[in-house]
């Protein structure tokens, strides 16, 4: 009997390659898909996604114009406070003070700020006491002014008006500046103690006087007077004697050579 032949693939693994065309086919069918779902994300979020472009686009835009106005503006308002000093310089008060009352203050703060401190003084040489208290009072509002510009204007004012306010009021007021880390320390506790003098209140009065009169960062004008008051009321505000009349005969000497 003949003898069948052995198939020689004959107990391997049957062949698992697909046909071409089905490749094919599958790689059509995947485009579809992602083709249906970039349709469906489109239509889903395709009108936000524009919106928030052209909202975006549009507010660059807007930023942009509004940089270049404003960079006008402040430009302008410089010219109008370099204008106005120009004014001062040459003695013609009026002139500057109406160049000042141009300057807006919704463009810059700062601006307006630097101006009514301005006019405050124009008004103070001129006698105007109330018109000047009245321009600081516009600075110490302004919240959107600097804090130093801030400070400085209710420091002037106290003083120019100190003769019209209450003692408790000017402390009150002052309290803030009257500290010792503050860098308004010397002028606002001068004020303070003098309020605390009035009042007839040495305890409190005293002691400020000596600190103002040791603190090294008080300008010495100021600390010698603060010194001198402290000692007529019975506080000595003197640490070392002997280096005080150093600086005394040193500034005597400097005095006599000069002359």
């Amino acid at each position: 009997m003949a003898t069948t032949p052995s198939n020689p693939n004959s107990g391997s693994k049957p062949d698992k390659s697909v046909d071409p065309s089905q490749q094919m086919l599958m790689r059509e069918v995947d485009e579809a898909v992602r083709s249906d779902e970039l349709s469906g994300a489109m239509r889903k979020w395709g009108l936000p996604v524009g919106l928030a472009l052209a909202l975006g686009l549009a507010s660059f835009g807007g930023y942009l114009w509004w940089d270049g106005n404003r960079e006008q503006a402040l430009q302008q308002q410089s010219e109008q406070l370099v204008q106005a000093m120009d004014q001062l310089e040459a003695g013609n008060l009026d002139q500057a003070d109406q160049q000042l009352a141009l300057i807006d203050g919704d463009t810059s703060p700062a601006a307006k700020a630097s101006a009514n401190m301005l006019r405050a003084a124009i008004a103070l040489q001129q006698g105007r006491t109330a018109d000047a208290v009245a321009f600081y009072e516009q600075v110490v509002a302004n919240d959107r002014a600097p804090q130093p510009m801030r400070d400085a204007s209710l420091l002037r004012l106290v003083a120019a008006n100190y003769d019209n306010m209450d003692p408790q009021a000017v402390i009150d007021r002052l309290a803030p500046l009257a500290q010792a880390d503050s860098a308004w320390f010397g002028s606002a506790g001068e004020l303070v103690a003098h309020a605390y003098l009035d009042q007839g209140k040495l305890e409190q009065a005293g002691p400020l006087l000596v600190s103002i009169a040791q603190d090294d960062s008080v300008p010495e004008t100021l600390r010698a007077r603060t010194r001198q008051l402290a000692g007529f009321h019975g506080f000595d505000a003197i640490e070392d004697v002997n280096s005080m009349m150093e600086d005394l005969q040193a500034d005597g000497a400097a005095g006599a050579v000069a002359q």
